[in-house]
């Protein structure tokens, strides 16, 4: 590719001008500035303040992604007669047209063995699905949800499942940020961001490892493009050189818009992929080289600052250099930018949790932030860049396998009941569960958790085997027509975020809860996710303490909420209040940690062994979020078509191909044929492909410590197409 490409810019406004044409303006406009919480990413756009204004009060925030997503729920119902054709016609549809075939508008149901969807009314879907659970063991049961429910419908799924006995509850974190938690718990005792959204306004250097803003968070260019304007540095760590991270046309500036972008990048390094933990030493080693630690802030504020110095002292920068593929003269010169700072904030995504070290890289992020003294004051601290716009928030409420002792007490206590204490199963664990024939009835709100799992056969060998699989959703895709042949599977139309019927709450990765007002109608036959649990829950358990009934009402989850989750005090009346609200005690503008000892701690990790040859990591492209794809080329990579593969140029000479060949990809749990490659700047012996195509790769093989999949360190091998 030889044309330069600039992130963002004019192309971009004319796409969201098309695409607003397309759903309507007044549809449009209705639904942009309805205050609604974008359900994009997490990066808190809506809510009371407005639909375009994001939780710092700025307007107009809002960028592609959020118009992509109303596009989706605008769209009209599905008819029936394109609903029951055969499963296998259906998948001769693309993600792309699955999801552009129009909303779900009524239930469907697909019998054992029956090769197509019906239409059935709600009392026969609500009845089937109790029924179905009822005379299924809890133990061999799990309940999951996406990151776009609501705060009140994850409160009541996991509260169902417990009641009907099933500690297997969890949710899409655990496929991204899992590691991010329990990585920030060992060093800070919390397990998300540190910093407020206005504190990107008020620092002069932002890191950002493993993550690509220009396409996936692309409000954030905005408040990195800031940190230029005031003088301050931004530094990329990333194998590929992203064109939308180097260089962006800000769509809201005219100015940027008239002189072609905005330099975004100071420094930009390119580590081999999997090579972050060398990474993050080398800048700790060229830190304590040049003594530039703070002194003062690791003797009052830390522990094991002795034990992470001699690890450190003990990693040569031959070592590191062969590891990462940058010398030590790069990696210093990042580090002095980071030394400089007054006040810095390190930001990262999924390219440092998906690898079977992911806890690890998290915590040498926070020790490297500890280091300096960037955390724990204003304008400084740790950024996780979370990807649903509230992954976060049913996380908060207890969407997960284990809660937390005083969670469960209050739980159980305010509630008058006695929860389930056997150990609940995770994500990756429920699915290995299935795929030996230990689950037999799922409860899946949201999200495509065929595409979202790694191994696609697999995948799709573990739902085949579940044998009711009860689906809550808005729209079809791939996860709702593989995996059930034979089994039964049962999908109900839920109503999107701007169309509930009371009230909802969301939280983003700034620890901000905001209020969603709903109360757009469209489709006259979808339910609320709250309605749908509750009424299922009523026949599932008729003798339960729990009046599921007056759940049905959102104040009442929202007070439950504040009784029982520590922080959430302030969510009981905000419906009333209108005030939204950061969780308590998580920012942290003091230098006060929420561990036994009161201090931060630096934990030392040995670096992982090395991979030879190739490593594939798997991405997203401009036009898609998460797995739903709005568009089937990447505009910000030189509009490269989903089944290219990148490479170096001279790893593609070194395995006789010619950048535009048609090859094979394959690695150890499966092939990826008909694939192109394409010469791209990226780190020697690294591979991109698109996620979910290239699911067909990536192995189950998980972080023993988060149980997050490695999606973005699969060895591959290449070979010319026959």
């Amino acid at each position: 590719m030889t044309k330069a490409v600039v992130g963002g810019g004019a192309k971009k406004v004319l796409y969201a001008l098309k695409t607003a044409t397309r759903m309507g303006l007044e549809n449009t406009a209705k639904a942009l500035t309805a205050k609604n919480a974008c359900k994009a990413c997490a990066l808190g756009m809506g809510g009371q303040k407005g639909g375009m204004t994001n939780e710092a009060g700025e307007f107009p925030s809002v960028c592609n992604k959020s118009i992509q997503a109303q596009s989706t729920d605008i769209q009209p119902g599905i008819p029936a007669d394109v609903i029951t054709h055969s499963l296998s016609e259906l998948r001769e549809l693309d993600g792309h047209e699955l999801e552009h075939l129009g909303r779900l508008a009524f239930p469907i149901y697909k019998a054992a063995g029956a090769d197509r969807y019906a239409p059935v009314s709600w009392e026969f879907a609500l009845d089937l699905a109790a029924e179905r659970f009822r005379r299924t063991h809890a133990a061999r049961s799990f309940f999951y949800t996406s990151g776009r429910s609501s705060n009140e419908a994850g409160f009541v799924l996991h509260l169902l499942a417990r009641l009907y006995g099933t500690n297997n509850v969890n949710n899409c974190s655990y496929y991204c940020h899992q590691a991010t938690g329990v990585g920030l718990d060992t060093t800070i005792g919390t397990g998300t961001a540190t910093v407020e959204m206005e504190d990107l306004d008020r620092c002069d250097f932002i890191l950002v490892i493993g993550a690509n803003p220009s396409s996936n968070h692309p409000r954030f260019i905005h408040k990195l493009k800031g940190v230029r304007d005031r003088g301050g540095a931004v530094v990329m760590i990333n194998p590929a050189k992203e064109a939308g991270l180097v260089r962006f046309a800000l769509p809201k500036s005219l100015k940027s818009l008239a002189k072609g972008g905005d330099w975004i990048a100071s420094d930009y390094l390119q580590p081999r992929i999997g090579a972050d933990l060398a990474v993050l030493k080398g800048l700790a080693k060229a830190i304590l080289e040049n003594s530039a630690q703070n002194v003062e802030f690791i003797t009052e504020y830390t522990e094991g600052f002795t034990e992470l110095a001699a690890d450190i002292a003990a990693t040569p920068w031959a070592e590191i250099e062969r590891r990462t593929g940058l010398s030590q003269a790069e990696i210093s010169r990042v580090a002095g930018l980071y030394t400089a700072a007054k006040a810095a904030v390190i930001a990262w995504g999924m390219g440092i949790t998906h690898h079977l070290h992911g806890v690890a890289n998290v915590e040498y992020i926070a020790n490297l932030a500890l280091l300096r003294g960037q955390i724990g004051r204003l304008g400084a601290g740790l950024l996780p860049l979370r990807g649903h716009s509230n992954v976060q928030g049913i996380g908060t409420i207890g969407v997960k396998p284990v809660l937390a002792a005083d969670v469960l007490r209050r739980m159980e206590d305010t509630l008058g009941v006695t929860l389930p204490t056997t150990k609940g199963m995770d994500t990756m664990a429920c699915m290995q569960a299935a795929h030996r024939g230990a689950i037999d009835a799922a409860l899946i709100m949201g999200g495509n958790l065929y595409e979202a799992n790694p191994n696609s056969r697999f995948s799709a060998e573990a739902l085949a085997k579940i044998g009711f699989k009860l689906f809550l959703t808005t729209t079809l895709n791939k996860g709702h027509i593989y995996g059930h042949d034979e089994s039964e599977a049962l999908v109900l139309p839920v109503t999107a975020r701007d169309e509930e019927w009371q009230p909802t709450t969301q939280e983003s990765m700034f620890n901000y809860v905001r209020l969603s007002d709903g109360g757009i109608r469209r489709l006259k036959d979808v339910r609320p996710e709250t309605d749908i649990l509750c009424d299922l829950a009523k026949r599932l358990l008729p003798e339960s303490p729990v009046d599921f009934t007056a759940f049905k009402a959102h104040k009442t989850i929202r007070e439950a909420i504040a009784k029982i989750v520590p922080g959430m005090e302030a969510l009981a009346d905000i419906d009333v209040a209108k005030q939204e609200f950061h969780i308590a005690g998580r920012v942290l503008h003091t230098p006060r940690f929420k561990t036994a000892s009161g201090k931060a701690r630096f934990v030392t990790q040995p670096l992982p062994p090395v991979d030879s040859g190739l490593l594939l990591t798997t991405v997203r492209s401009e036009g898609q979020f998460n797995s739903i794809i709005y568009e089937r080329t990447d505009s910000y990579r030189g509009g490269l078509d989903r089944m290219s593969v990148m490479m170096h140029a001279d790893d593609i000479a070194a395995h006789g191909l010619a950048d535009g060949d048609a090859a094979t990809l394959e690695s150890d749990h499966g092939i990826m044929a008909g694939v192109t490659v394409r010469a791209f700047d990226i780190a020697r012996g690294s591979v991109m492909a698109y996620y979910p195509e290239a699911n067909v790769l990536t192995g189950c093989a998980v972080d023993p410590r988060s149980h997050t999949p490695a999606f973005k360190s699969t060895p591959v091998r290449l070979r010319k197409a026959v």
